[in-house]
């Protein structure tokens, strides 16, 4: 029987001067479940928080409440772009990325209206309801993460996660999965909280849902990471070299190699190196114009007797590429890839001329536009097939599982941190290898010019380390694996069907909510 619509609108469990500063609170606890702090539990109570400031409200109210959220979480988790260029870029990106955890907000608020108005009963207030609401939260991650200039995918839920108990689903779900799970198991445990009491006589039933979820949550971190195949290992020369590698440091052309070089020296004569790996940025001279350059990449790849993984800025006519490339002593280089997602207002400026209308003497000091790549993330050293990242590559899932899918067995990530230095940027980047790595069963190579470098297992934990803001060196022999988890196989579809179906899910509320408002309008009153 159709449950009678009301026009009234359902009584905010929070004031709006409460919910404001409430909704903000969160916001500040999901920053403090990331790196450096990262105490995962807190992004269980952000969640919470946040979602309470929504109960109820309508949408100017849960606009209002979904923009402090966001603006507090974004301008401390990324406060670390205003490292080099000012608090502009900051502010900017903050105030941007805030807004669509606004819209997202209102979305949300819109499903605590009219999913209990169209449905009926506690089973569905108890799991149809936090569903949408945590597809919502999903599907505003998605938006985020792909709009606009390619999106912007960090600091989501999930990645939050990779020190907690519920990790290993992420190898299952993919990052989109792990956080529905999340937002969905504290919208069920707010809505079990406002369930009305029943009698004494049904005290049992009451312990139910609790229980249930309860049972439900100790599955999710009780379930292993899916288990990829063991395919022997490959011996990982990885120099970090500490050297001048950022935006405004002081060089002169030549220095950062100089320092890689430096770097690679104590290794030479080592014995069965099966590849030599340097992080982005580590090659400043064109070795095809520079004999010094040439040189020294041969030195290192005949000394080590294997091939050098090395980047450099390429130009080919008027275009520029951030560009990984394998060089073999006496041949040169091999194979290449360009970075597949280069950074907005960072590598490239998006619309140029309207942006430096806007603010002309920042958009002037990013000279040269990067070009996104097209080839393939996959490297073929000896037989061996490598996955690659370069820098903020690594956030986006499409790159990363496309790499596994081509048969890489291994990941040897690039990043070039120096100018975050002193920052938290690297230990979150750092934190979103280790979720690839047990998202992928694949065993992962991290690897920045100033550190934090690091060799990763399937489990997501560390094989051997080296410290930030200090040259050196790790020979490490790196398990290989074959076969796919499913968060690579249908990641995708996980992404799809929770974001857009939750999405979908909520037109679909509100057209039954619209239609039996009108028939109760028509019906004459008795």
């Amino acid at each position: 029987m159709d449950s009678v619509p009301s026009d009234a609108a359902p009584r905010p469990l929070l004031p709006l001067w409460a919910a404001v500063p409430v909704s903000a609170a969160g916001g500040l606890l999901l920053d403090v479940a990331f790196p450096s702090v990262a105490w995962w539990p807190m992004a269980f109570i952000s969640v919470a928080l946040g979602l309470l400031a929504l109960i109820g409200r309508r949408i100017g109210g849960a606009f209002l409440a979904g923009l402090a959220y966001g603006l507090a979480f974004y301008l401390m988790n990324v406060d670390f772009t205003s490292e080099w260029v000012g608090p502009v870029p900051w502010l900017a990106l903050s105030a941007f990325e805030a807004l669509f955890v606004a819209a997202g907000a209102a979305l949300i608020a819109l499903a605590y209206r009219w999913v209990p108005r169209v449905t009926a009963g506690r089973r569905a207030r108890l799991v149809l309801l936090p569903a949408v609401v945590a597809g919502l939260w999903t599907a505003r991650e998605a938006v985020t993460g792909g709009f606009p200039y390619g999106g912007f995918p960090w600091g989501r839920v999930g990645t939050s996660q990779v020190n907690g108990p519920l990790i290993e689903v992420v190898s299952w779900t993919g990052t989109a999965g792990l956080t529905f799970l999340v937002v969905a198991v504290v919208a069920a445990a707010i809505e079990m909280v406002r369930m009305p009491r029943r009698g004494r006589s049904r005290r049992s039933r009451n312990l139910l849902p609790p229980m249930a979820l309860v049972a439900v949550v100790a599955v999710l971190a009780l379930v292993p990471a899916w288990q990829t195949t063991p395919a022997g290992t490959m011996r990982v020369a990885s120099v970090q070299g500490n050297g001048p590698a950022g935006y405004f440091d002081e060089r002169t052309a030549g220095d950062v190699l100089e320092t890689q070089y430096e770097a690679t020296m104590p290794l030479f004569g080592a014995e069965d190196v099966d590849v030599v790996l340097w992080p982005e940025g580590s090659v400043d001279l064109d070795p095809a114009e520079s004999l010094t350059a040439a040189s020294a990449l041969d030195r290192v790849s005949r000394q080590l007797d294997a091939p050098l993984l090395a980047n450099r800025i390429d130009q080919r006519g008027d275009a520029y590429f951030n560009m990984s490339f394998l060089w073999r002593a006496g041949e040169g280089v091999q194979q290449t890839y360009d970075k597949r997602n280069p950074v907005p207002f960072g590598e490239y400026v998006p619309d140029r001329v309207f942006y430096d209308a806007i603010a002309p003497d920042l958009i002037r000091m990013i000279g040269r536009d990067y070009t996104p790549g097209r080839n393939t993330p996959v490297f073929d050293i000896d037989g061996t097939l490598a996955g690659l990242a370069i820098c903020f590559d690594v956030i986006y899932d499409a790159l990363v599982w496309e790499g596994a899918r081509d048969g890489a067995r291994v990941y040897l990530f690039q990043t070039n941190n120096a100018d975050f230095r002193g920052t938290d940027e690297n230990l979150q980047q750092l934190a979103v290898a280790r979720l690839r790595a047990i998202e992928t069963g694949r065993a992962v190579v991290n690897l920045s010019t100033v550190g934090t470098s690091q060799v990763i297992a399937t489990d997501g934990t560390t094989i051997e380390g080296l410290p930030a803001d200090e040259p050196g060196h790790m020979l490490t022999d790196v398990p290989l694996h074959t076969g796919l988890t499913p968060a690579v196989i249908v990641g995708p579809w996980v992404h799809g069907v929770l974001s857009w179906g939750s999405v979908a899910a909520l037109v679909a509320f509100g057209l039954v909510v619209r239609l039996r408002a009108r028939r109760h309008a028509k019906t004459p009153a008795p």
